[in-house]
């Protein structure tokens, strides 16, 4: 076990970083049209009387600290994965009781990961051959004092690429320790890094990019599409 006193931290500042989410992924436009999360309560509060759907939509706000919301353009993207929780949807560091916003430094490592994590649902549910879900490349900043994972031979049982039983328990600890996130190195590609926000003000100016197609080919993702764009093969 890996004690959260001994994990360093470093600065962490990538400005164009990138995530790659579901375009199904629900907007929510109350993040979006006000400006001061102070006044969220309230409104939802009251929306919530005459629209039974607004919660559902929104998910649990009171996970996130009131000091620590974003609204504005984008904050949906920034929101969504505090609020949107459930132990049937755990990460690396977290079981499923606290959202985590996993970002890559690069298009090329945010590719790889969800390529990967999109190969393994599509496998474990028997999904037809051919091209699949949607996805939306976002371009955002990030800045921080993440706890340093980066040294892969002291950190290797918390970087195990599929067993996420150490990572979990860690990343539990160093929230609840104070720390703000964890940077560490990719998994899916080889030289990349990434980075693991435990709260959505962490980020910043969230763009929206590229929208990407995955092809399943019964075994893997084989071909990524640019919606509007060329098509290009994944090496295996």
């Amino acid at each position: 076990m890996i004690d959260p006193a001994a994990v360093p931290t470093a600065p962490v500042d990538w400005r164009g970083a990138r995530r790659i989410i579901r375009s199904i992924f629900p907007p929510i436009d109350l993040f979006e049209d006000l400006a001061d999360p102070a006044d969220w309560p309230l409104l939802i509060s009251v929306e919530g009387k005459t629209n039974p759907r607004l919660m559902e939509t929104l998910g649990a706000l009171d996970l996130v600290p009131p000091a620590r919301r974003v609204g504005g353009p984008g904050a949906s993207w920034l929101m969504a994965p505090f609020t949107h929780v459930s132990p049937d949807r755990p990460s690396r560091f977290s079981a499923g009781a606290y959202g985590v916003l996993y970002v890559a430094r690069d298009f090329t490592t945010a590719l790889a990961e969800t390529v990967h994590h999109h190969g393994r649902f599509l496998a474990a549910t028997a999904e037809p051959l051919g091209w699949t879900s949607q996805f939306r490349e976002i371009a955002l900043d990030v800045a921080l004092p993440a706890r340093d994972l980066r040294d892969e031979a002291r950190f290797a049982a918390a970087l195990r690429p599929d067993d996420y039983r150490e990572s979990q328990r860690l990343g539990a600890a160093l929230r609840a320790g104070g720390a703000e996130g964890i940077v560490y190195p990719s998994r899916r590609s080889a030289g990349g890094e990434c980075v693991a926000l435990f709260f959505p003000d962490l980020a910043a100016n969230p763009v929206q990019g590229r929208h990407l197609r995955y092809h399943w080919n019964g075994a893997r993702v084989d071909y990524v599409r640019e919606v509007g764009g060329g098509v290009f093969r994944l090496e295996p």
